[in-house]
């Protein structure tokens, strides 16, 4: 059959069901036949459905705990952005971020979502090894949630750390539908004084007309035959930066090094599904933004604003302690398009959990984080006020908060501490704990996910092949997994898989979403121990509402 992206499975009848009060489980999965296929269709025939009696089974076994209620609203509302810059937007309440959702181990959330905006919305967990149809995909594994209707979450938490949650339908993650979930863990083993989240964003809805649905129009037009990035790299010293990049693949974000395969996309040319939307406002395709991180062109989007905790940094949120102070970072990078680099002026990061699992901490000046990553870390406060400045990885510009404990003049919005361009440490070069650390074992099931596409055409996709709910790679429950990303692209991808987390290679980080350089390949391993379809998928919006998606299937005994 012809590709097509999620944009057009959330198009093709499925909010018309979403009328009235959405709950969860059965009434959440009426109506979607997840049985077989036609009129061209792959058959989804010998897979698991979302609301199966194996998925139920598996949540019991997690014994769900004590239930935490909550209430959220998604609206249509003015966001202060700090520095005299309103915009309207979409939000979770009149609050950017969200509200921050924060739960033990072993509760059961009970959250529901009212959906007060003009669209059909979901919701996402992000990172968490959930009950597969409380997912929050939409013709996956639950109907869309329509304008005016419900839809009731409710399931166990089963792992402590750090989380965030957004919505899986079309852009809409790129407006402000965006919060932390924090787990705490009723054992937790580090000693700290304060705790302070960092969400950081990059950010263009309702400035000068631009939305994210614009932006994607605009993009999927493509380039012309322009190859946005393809030689980027040409002339850079790839070592400036203090970085190993591990191009045998130990220990490198970018896992085996594929610089002798081409770079030519052998991609199927997919059929364009109709843009929801007119490019509108000023240009925003980035041209000529690079890296060494990152492998050579470093996004699509150029924003107007970067934000940490929703603020400018003429404007930006100051977090208050005491010299001496111990504080616990939690660090979750929420932007559409950015990967951030994030240093503590006077201060170096000891990095304790990446995704929300434990590693054998390691210490840094910087962090880098793709979309959907997070890091924690510890800090010792010194005295006085410091920046918290999150570079734009290759976009030349940044976000600004601040650490006060005692006096002394605010730092300027355009400072840049020295740490930024000391040592620089990501989630491919961390260790797991040994209290998370996979076991050694050689995988049952091998899949091979090439990542194809092109910025000239903007057809991203997984295999050449754009997304289509009905086209799975089976996996059995009991399984060692090997995902084989191969990145035959020129840009760099963060990859994410729903439901599990995986192992990087030689006792690597537990994580749910790692970055795959240009031209490499990166080996990760799960134990398929979590029954249902799941998404894996490319987590630049852009990107993945563009077609680089797929799906992973259990298959019925």
């Amino acid at each position: 059959m012809t590709g097509f992206t999620r944009r057009t499975v959330l198009g093709a009848g499925l909010a018309a069901a979403g009328a009235g009060l959405l709950t969860a489980c059965s009434d959440s999965m009426s109506g979607m036949d997840h049985s077989s296929g036609g009129h061209g269709t792959p058959s989804t025939a010998g897979y698991l459905t979302p609301d199966g009696a194996e998925v139920a089974a598996a949540e019991a076994r997690r014994r769900p705990g004590p239930e935490r209620k909550v209430r959220l609203t998604a609206v249509e509302t003015p966001l202060d952005l700090g520095g005299g810059r309103t915009v309207r937007s979409w939000a979770y309440g009149d609050d950017l971020p969200g509200k921050e959702v924060r739960v033990t181990a072993g509760d059961t959330l009970a959250l529901t979502l009212a959906n007060h905006l003009p669209r059909a919305t979901s919701l996402h967990w992000h990172g968490l090894a959930l009950r597969n149809d409380m997912d929050g995909v939409p013709g996956l594994t639950q109907r869309e949630i329509a304008p005016g209707a419900s839809f009731d979450y409710r399931f166990a938490v089963a792992h402590p750390g750090t989380y965030w949650f957004h919505p899986h339908s079309g852009v809409q993650q790129d407006r402000g539908l965006y919060a932390p979930l924090v787990v705490e863990d009723p054992k937790e083993p580090l000693a700290y004084d304060k705790e302070w989240v960092i969400v950081l964003d990059d950010w263009v809805d309702g400035v000068d007309g631009s939305t994210p649905e614009g932006v994607l129009a605009e993009l999927g037009r493509g380039m012309g035959g322009m190859d946005h990035g393809s030689g980027g790299s040409g002339g850079m010293d790839h070592g400036s930066d203090g970085m190993d990049h591990g191009s045998d693949g130990s220990g490198g974000m970018e896992g085996h090094d594929m610089s002798r395969m081409s770079h030519t996309s052998t991609t199927a040319r997919k059929a364009k599904a109709t843009p929801p939307a007119e490019p509108s406002g000023p240009s925003r395709m980035l041209m000529g933004a690079s890296s060494d991180l990152l492998g050579g062109d470093a996004g699509d989007v150029g924003y107007p604003h970067y934000l940490i905790n929703g603020r400018r940094p003429e404007a930006p949120q100051t977090f208050t302690a005491k010299p001496g102070d111990r504080i616990r970072l939690r660090i979750i990078n929420a932007g559409g398009d950015t990967a951030f680099r994030i240093a503590l002026g006077g201060h170096r990061f000891t990095v304790t959990h990446t995704d929300g699992f434990p590693v054998r901490q390691a210490e840094a000046d910087a962090l880098l984080l793709g979309m959907g990553e997070r890091i924690d870390a510890l800090v010792t406060a010194g005295d006085g006020a410091f920046p918290l400045t999150a570079l734009a990885e290759g976009k030349n510009r940044t976000a600004l908060a601040v650490l006060r404990t005692g006096g002394g003049a605010a730092p300027a919005a355009s400072v840049r501490p020295r740490e930024l361009k000391g040592e620089v440490l990501h989630g491919g070069r961390l260790k797991a704990d040994d209290s998370v650390r996979l076991d050694a074992k050689r995988p049952d099931r091998t899949i091979k996910l090439r990542l194809t596409g092109s910025m000239a055409k903007y057809d991203w996709a997984i295999n050449g092949k754009a997304y289509d709910p009905a086209r799975r790679h089976p996996v059995r429950a009991g399984e060692r997994v090997r995902l084989s990303f191969v990145n035959t692209t020129t840009m760099w991808h963060p990859m994410h898989l729903h439901g599990h987390t995986f192992a990087l290679a030689d006792g690597g980080a537990r994580k749910d979403t790692s970055i795959v350089l240009p031209g490499r390949r990166l080996d990760v391993d799960f134990d398929a121990d979590n029954p249902g379809l799941w998404m894996v998928h490319c987590h630049n919006v852009y990107h993945s509402e563009s077609g680089m998606m797929t799906v992973l299937g259990y298959l019925r005994k």
